[in-house]
C-alpha cells in the first residue's frame, strides 16, 4: 500500500522566544515492511542540525530556530510503500539490548490494578501470552478522546477505563513488562481503523520482543498488529522519549500547539 503524509505542527508563544531547538524523530523506519519513497521534513526559518541515528535505529534531526520568533511551524510531507508483515517488525537495524525495555518509566509504572490486569492473561508462549496481554488491555480501556492528556499514566487510564492509543500503549507496555516481556512504545501514522473509518492519523502502539520473531507490534486500541495500514517513526520507554518533535524554546512564555495529519492511499 502506498501512503502519502501531510503532517503540520504549529507551535505559537505567548511572548517572543529568543529561539528554539528541536529534536526530530520525524523520518519513517526503515524495514522489511516499510520503504521510503519521498519524505521532506521543513521548519519554517529554522537550521537543520547535526543528525544521528541512535541505538534503537531511529534517525535523529537537530533544529534550531533563531529569535526572536513568535511561532515555528513544522511540516512533514512524503510517501511510504507498506506491506503487512503481521506486526513483525522484520528487518529493522538497532543495537540496543531487548532487555533493557524491562525499564520501568513513570507513565508504564506499574501498580497493583495493572499488575492484577496483566495476571489474567495467559498463553502456550509468549507470542500468544502477547496477544493476550493486548486483548486485555483492549477490553479494560474504552477508546475515547477528550478524558486523559499528555501526562495521563498507564495506571490512571486503566482506573478511569478510557482513554487514546497513547494510554493504551502506554498499559501494555507497563503489563508486558510486568510479566517479563521487553516492552516499548511506538509512535507513527495510521491510515484507518479496524473496521476502515477514519482513525486519529497520528497513532501510537506497542511492541514486544518475542523470540525468534523479535519485536512485534500491538495495537489495543484497533484490537490487531500494524498492517499496511501504519507507517512506523520510532520507538522508546514510553510516549515521551519516543516523541516525533521534542525541543525547546529559550526565553518564551505560554506554548500553544496546534496538529493536523492527513494520511491517504495513493496509486502505486
Amino acid at each position: 500500500m502506498r501512503l502519502t503524509v501531510d503532517h503540520v505542527t504549529r507551535y505559537r508563544y505567548d511572548a517572543p522566544a529568543r529561539s528554539v531547538v528541536q529534536s526530530h524523530r520525524l523520518m519513517p523506519s526503515t524495514f522489511a515492511g516499510q520503504k521510503v519513497i519521498d519524505w521532506e521534513v521543513s521548519v519554517e526559518g529554522g537550521t537543520r542540525g547535526a543528525r544521528h541515528r541512535d541505538g534503537a535505529g531511529d534517525l535523529i534531526q537537530g533544529w534550531t530556530v533563531a529569535g526572536p520568533v513568535s511561532d515555528v511551524t513544522v511540516r512533514v510531507r512524503g510517501s511510504v510503500d507498506t506491506e503487512d508483515l503481521a506486526g513483525v517488525l522484520r528487518g529493522h537495524r538497532e543495537t540496543v539490548a531487548p532487555d533493557c525495555y524491562l525499564r520501568e518509566t513513570f507513565p508504564t509504572r506499574i501498580d497493583v490494578a495493572l499488575a492484577e490486569l496483566a495476571a489474567t492473561a495467559t498463553g502456550a508462549d509468549i507470542l500468544s501470552l502477547s496477544h493476550a496481554l493486548s486483548a486485555a488491555v483492549s477490553d479494560a480501556i474504552a477508546y475515547r478522546p477528550g478524558v486523559t492528556h499528555a501526562h495521563t499514566t498507564a495506571a490512571e487510564a486503566l482506573a478511569l477505563g478510557e482513554g487514546v492509543c497513547q494510554d493504551h500503549a502506554h498499559a501494555l507496555v507497563a503489563c508486558a513488562r510486568s510479566r517479563g516481556i521487553p516492552a516499548r512504545y511506538v509512535s507513527g501514522y495510521l491510515f484507518a481503523d479496524a473496521e476502515g473509518q477514519a482513525h486519529e492519523a497520528a497513532h501510537a502502539w506497542a511492541e514486544l520482543f518475542v523470540p525468534g520473531l523479535g519485536w512485534v507490534g500491538f495495537d489495543p486500541a484497533n484490537r490487531c498488529c500494524p498492517d499496511a495500514r501504519y507507517i512506523r517513526l520510532g520507538s522508546g520507554f514510553d510516549a515521551q522519549d519516543a516523541a516525533p518533535i521534542r525541543g525547546i524554546a529559550r526565553g518564551g512564555a505560554g506554548e500553544a500547539m496546534d496538529v493536523t495529519v492527513a494520511i491517504q492511499q495513493a496509486a502505486q
